[in-house]
């Protein structure tokens, strides 16, 4: 392990990460905010951390190994949650607690979007700004920006790349060069982000609302600048716009770049697993319609139909955002609408959950086994988009899945043991390890009132489902640390 590397590294990054409240101060600046001396203070601490970590190490070039790029992810990764936390605590309104801080920082950095915080609509702007900008950076990934941006990393970008972006497949580049790769990527994310932006405005948000609500849309993150969530327009235009780019945000960026590249919408119809994507978000769609229609007490049929499609998507995307207190829908549609985001979106998107390619892939072994004890001596391929899927991958995969099992339960069990009742305890260990946010029972509407063990645990939580789990469990493991 080449620590000095490590170290020189995570200087940069955070350095880097100090930038962003930039925007924060100079909003506080131009409204003449209260908030200005705390971000004025954490940007001067964020620095000087990263000034510390590296200066001692400045001259330090070494390769990046594979093994240092999984240290650099996670060590940024939770400097990242605890250093985004000192405007939150720094801050009179609100004056949070280190814990609450972190939670809150963490949340918005992962894009899970479960908080804390109440009465959002009546905190300061430069807050409100921050916590969605939290959420924009957290969605394509921070560590992914560097490598496009900071050639100085030089051949250690695709370890970075490698260890932080989601999905099985991560070997696959868009173009030769890495940075190329992490430019085209941005450059998607940041088109996405201004189109929603402008689309919102043209709406009826105001464009402060505009640009927040685009950041955490994109990203699906589902922090809002208010307590009601999207619901709080209450404009069937601004909800049909989020529901367009929930779903955008939710397919791969490798479709994106390639259908950009080629001026051809052929790369979407030709991928299994947008497909699969689609299809399930229309059966959960359909179900969730047609249940409110025959047991809610709903007189608008057009809300209702809005509400069930957009509560269906935002849940099912892991986006979060809420027009309607659906924890509150008769029967099994709360339960069902939590279980779709175990599924979450597709692979190399924004959004969290196993990934739907995972879930394909399941599937189809677990078709190709019941194929097997039909026909024994039989060669059974697993195919996506009409090529051989490698027999490691599928391995890989099932490894993923026992793990996210084994971590799931385990995870229940500790907030079971904290205090918390058994719904609430199933609901937000699945709402922050798919990076969903809302869930059932006390953390339905926040996760204020539950205990600050839990609180900490869900923050762990967060982070292996923004990791997706093995980039953090491998560090655990005796065999990464031998030489």
């Amino acid at each position: 392990m080449q620590y000095a590397v490590v170290q020189r590294i995570l200087g940069i990054l955070l350095s880097l990460f100090s930038l962003t409240l930039l925007p924060p101060i100079a909003i506080a600046w131009w409204s003449n905010d209260s908030s200005l001396q705390g971000f004025l203070t954490a940007i001067f601490l964020i620095t000087l951390i990263g000034f510390c970590l590296w200066f001692p190490v400045r001259n330090i070039r070494n390769e990046l190994k594979l093994r240092d790029g999984f240290v650099v992810v996670v060590l940024f990764w939770v400097g990242l949650g605890f250093t985004g936390a000192i405007p939150f605590v720094l801050s009179d309104t609100p004056h949070l607690s280190i814990t609450d801080a972190v939670f809150e920082s963490m949340s918005g950095l992962t894009t899970t979007g479960a908080t804390i915080l109440t009465g959002i609509d009546d905190l300061p702007k430069p807050i409100l700004f921050y916590r969605q900008e939290l959420q924009w950076l957290g969605g394509m990934g921070i560590i992914v920006l560097a490598v496009a941006i900071l050639p100085i990393l030089g051949i250690g970008g695709m370890q970075l790349y490698r260890a932080e972006t989601p999905g099985p497949m991560k070997e696959s580049k868009l173009t030769p060069r890495i940075t190329e790769t992490a430019k085209a990527l941005w450059y998607i994310y940041l088109g996405l982000t201004v189109t929603c932006c402008l689309s919102y405005w043209a709406a009826g948000m105001t464009f402060f609302d505009a640009i927040s609500h685009s950041f955490s849309t994109v990203s699906i993150g589902g922090f809002s600048t208010h307590d009601a969530s999207i619901g709080y327009f209450n404009n069937i235009w601004v909800d049909t716009i989020a529901i367009v780019f929930m779903i955008f945000s939710g397919i791969n960026f490798t479709l994106h770049f390639f259908a950009w590249r080629n001026q051809s919408t052929q790369p979407y119809w030709h991928d299994s697993e947008l497909r699969a994507y689609l299809s399930i978000m229309g059966i959960v769609c359909l179900v969730t319609c047609i249940y409110l229609s025959i047991t809610s007490d709903y007189t608008d049929l057009t809300k209702m139909f809005v509400d069930g499609i957009f509560q269906s998507i935002s849940i099912a995307t892991t986006t979060g955002f809420t027009t309607t207190q659906y924890q509150n829908w008769p029967s099994f549609l709360p339960m069902l609408l939590l279980f779709a985001s175990f599924l979450g979106a597709c692979a190399g998107s924004t959004g969290g959950g196993i990934k739907i390619v995972r879930v394909l892939l399941l599937f189809k072994q677990g078709i190709r086994e019941v194929k097997r004890l039909i026909h024994p001596n039989a060669l059974f391929i697993i195919k996506i988009n009409d090529k051989p899927v490698q027999e490691r991958v599928i391995n890989a995969i099932w490894g993923f899945f026992a793990a996210y099992t084994a971590v799931f339960i385990f995870f229940q069990l500790v907030l079971m043991a904290s205090g918390l009742d058994p719904i609430t305890a199933f609901s937000a260990v699945a709402a922050c390890l798919n990076n969903l946010g809302p869930g059932l029972g006390d953390v339905s509407a926040h996760y204020n009132n539950i205990n600050d063990f839990a609180k900490w645990v869900l923050c762990f939580a967060m982070l292996m489902g923004r990791l997706e789990i093995f980039t953090l469990l491998v560090l655990f493991s005796p065999v990464f640390w031998r030489k």
